[in-house]
């Protein structure tokens, strides 16, 4: 059964692992059950590209990471780092290329983009065994995270991880300076 540390995390999931006809998006409805093991969210309703019935059953963790956190220290046991990885900069870029087209004062509609970026980012160093400088190539199980890694395998290295949740770190703090939500001013919570 699949592991899931949060719910969002199980989100991320099934958003990155589609139907056989290859949409992922599926009705979902929720249930919460009591498994032998803890509770189990399971996720069901049929394919909206094809029609086929979807089920997904995720064992959850017995304790909630923060707001906007896929999970607590230990890496997820089901989204490999490249997938991790690719989450991140595809979000992050999307919200950047809308932050630069449009005006400050705007800002603060990306905030929630490049928080769930940067989450995502900060779950990639999770990877890394201890005394290592980089995520080792056997951390990658998916095909998707396989071919990000390898297409860029220097985007892995601690260093370069660290430069991407400061960066993301610090556009959220730019974002909360110069834009915060209406009704609200000066940097959020």
């Amino acid at each position: 059964m699949l592991r899931a540390r949060s719910t969002l995390e199980a989100h991320l999931y099934m958003d990155s692992h589609p139907c056989e006809c290859g949409s992922a998006d599926f009705g979902r409805l929720h249930r919460l059950v009591q498994g032998g093991e803890g509770s189990v969210a399971v996720y069901e309703g049929p394919c909206r590209a094809c029609g086929r019935d979807r089920i997904l059953a995720f064992l959850m963790a017995d304790e909630s990471p923060p707001p906007l956190a896929f999970g607590g220290p230990e890496p997820s046991r089901i989204i490999d780092p490249g997938e991790f990885a690719e989450v991140g900069h595809s979000v992050c870029r999307r919200a950047g290329l809308d932050m630069l087209n449009s005006p400050e004062s705007e800002h603060h509609r990306y905030r929630a983009a490049m928080a769930y970026g940067l989450a995502a980012f900060e779950e990639v160093p999770k990877f890394i065994p201890p005394g290592a400088d980089a995520v080792p190539a056997s951390a990658f199980t998916s095909e998707a995270g396989r071919a990000y890694y390898e297409s860029e395998p220097a985007k892995f290295d601690r260093d370069i991880l660290e430069m991407d949740i400061d960066l993301s770190r610090a556009i959220l703090a730019d974002i909360d300076t110069v834009s915060p939500p209406p009704g609200r001013s000066g940097p959020q919570d």
